[in-house]
């Protein structure tokens, strides 16, 4: 007799997998709301506790934590010392065990009713599936509702060997890893602010890259809570490793802004080119005014509609990816001969970010770990004029727009804005003075009037040279953070040129 114990808490598709399994002649075990639902179908089912000769203790706290489930489970079927036990100790087999755990996160999600909360912490279940994990040449684990047709499909095709089973083991204990993580986070993050003695960064696979940073290297994305497969599909070619760290960047930046028509372009996770205009068309034309040299194939994200105007104008140079909230069929047919473009959607009206919590970074040996940066939305609001001169209206649009860019930015950054667009960028640098040399020299390579720009750094200008070299082509304003001994000669320099200058009090310092 083979016999299946189905208890799960996501009942979806749980009586057509139970139908089978009795198609199949095995015999169903079953608990609490799955044993009831079962048994309201016609489907015959043992209850455990009647299996247990047990009866379930402690408001349903102990039901399947009995020698007769789990020797039913563990013991192995080809070793005769075992055959030996189950006899003497009339312990029947149970050859599938079919189990999804109690709903802790969503409980999480839902309620701060500590005591509901700790209901939701499931035991009995948890040690089912490793057991049956444990013993997987002998028992079928099945922990995944998608699972539920394959494993029906091999049993009655007799093709569930041993790989077979070997795949739905680790899938197992995957499950209840990414299930004891979650939990031990989420303890950490009411008692312990979040950063208590163990940290669990738990993802899923939603695919395979062709291959990593580098060809020798191999690759893959994980995602966290369904972002990637509810937010990103594939229109045209496939995203390598390089390409979602760019469009990170590049969706980062380009969703800051709201419902405004804006236009990032990256490359290497830097932007080059950025704008805010009256529509897209003319966002990303202004953004590709800023380095046409280094937008060539990069990475353009669109906050909004990708039309056909816009994809004819994209397509007059190479740009290797295209991410947009959402794109017109037509727009698509203007890339069918371009073989190298790939072209993604979030199929939103806007763009929109995950906006993770935390931010962590690999270091030899383990990483670093910290509360992701933003920039608050009322930080600009708050910034202080520290100088004579106070920004007017347009100017402190361009500042808000070159405060966003450089908190996005690699430091060290110096990022100018004129008229909605960023018209010169400094990144990456280990001073600041040459981020602004740097930045002013590539806009007269392409031809850009800086004159009556905007100034925004992500951190403060520890000396007046970068005051003195913006006044050389004509900045009018300058947000920065603040905070330098050297304040006064800034706010000095500011003061002598006639530029507005502002401090926020908040670094962002990107490394």
């Amino acid at each position: 007799m083979k016999r299946a114990l189905l208890s799960v808490s996501n009942k979806e598709g749980i009586v057509e997998f139970a139908k089978e399994l009795k198609n199949l002649e095995f015999e169903i075990l079953s608990t609490g709301g799955t044993f009831k639902l079962l048994k309201e179908q016609g489907i015959k089912t043992t209850e455990v506790s009647e299996f247990t000769k047990s009866p379930e203790l402690f408001e349903g706290r102990i039901k399947t934590l009995h020698p007769k489930i789990h020797g039913g489970i563990l013991y192995k079927r080809a070793d005769l010392r075992h055959q030996e036990e189950v006899k003497k100790y009339d312990i029947n087999n149970i050859d599938l065990v079919c189990v999804n755990l109690y709903p802790f996160k969503e409980t999480t999600l839902k309620t701060d009713d500590f005591d509901e909360i700790i209901e939701n912490i499931d035991i009995g279940g948890p040690t089912m599936i490793r057991s049956a994990a444990k013993n997987y040449k002998d028992v079928l684990i099945v922990c995944d509702v998608k699972d539920y047709k394959n494993v029906i499909e091999s049993i009655k095709e007799k093709r569930d060997n041993e790989i077979m089973r070997r795949n739905l083991m680790i899938k197992a204990y995957e499950h209840t890893a990414d299930y004891d993580s979650y939990i031990a986070n989420y303890m950490n993050e009411r008692f312990n602010g979040g950063f208590g003695e163990s940290k669990f960064i738990v993802g899923q696979k939603v695919f395979d890259t062709k291959y990593g940073e580098n060809p020798h290297q191999k690759g893959a994305l994980y995602e966290f809570d369904h972002f990637f497969s509810s937010n990103f599909k594939a229109l045209k070619g496939e995203a390598s490793f390089n390409n979602l760290t760019d469009i990170n960047a590049a969706l980062n930046l380009a969703s800051s802004f709201g419902k405004s028509p804006a236009v990032a372009i990256v490359k290497h996770a830097n932007p080059c080119g950025f704008a805010i205009k009256e529509n897209l068309l003319q966002s990303y034309i202004y953004a590709l005014k800023c380095d046409s040299v280094s937008a060539y194939g990069g990475v353009v994200a669109i906050n909004g509609t990708l039309d056909l105007a816009l994809a004819q104008k994209i397509s007059e140079i190479y740009i290797e990816v295209i991410i947009a909230a959402n794109v017109d069929d037509e727009a698509l047919s203007v890339f069918d001969n371009k073989k190298r473009i790939k072209i993604f959607t979030q199929e939103n009206p806007f763009l929109i970010c995950s906006f993770d919590k935390y931010d962590f970074k690999h270091i030899n040996g383990g990483f670093v770990y910290q509360n992701s940066d933003a920039v608050d939305i009322n930080e600009f609001k708050n910034a202080k004029c520290v100088s004579s001169r106070k920004a007017n209206e347009n100017e402190l649009k361009d500042l808000e727009i070159a405060m966003k860019i450089a908190a996005l930015t690699k430091s060290n950054n110096v990022v100018y804005v004129k008229n909605g667009a960023m018209v010169a960028i400094g990144m990456g640098m280990t001073s600041r003075i040459d981020a602004s040399k740097a930045a002013i020299a590539k806009a007269k390579e392409m031809e850009l009037d800086l004159k009556g720009c905007v100034l925004a750094s992500e951190a403060f200008f520890p000396f007046r040279d970068s005051i003195d070299e913006a006044s050389k082509i004509g900045v009018k304003a300058i947000i920065e953070p603040g905070g330098s001994i050297r304040d006064d000669e800034v706010i000095k320099a500011a003061n002598e040129y006639e530029m507005a200058l502002y401090f926020t009090g908040v670094r962002h310092f990107l490394h």
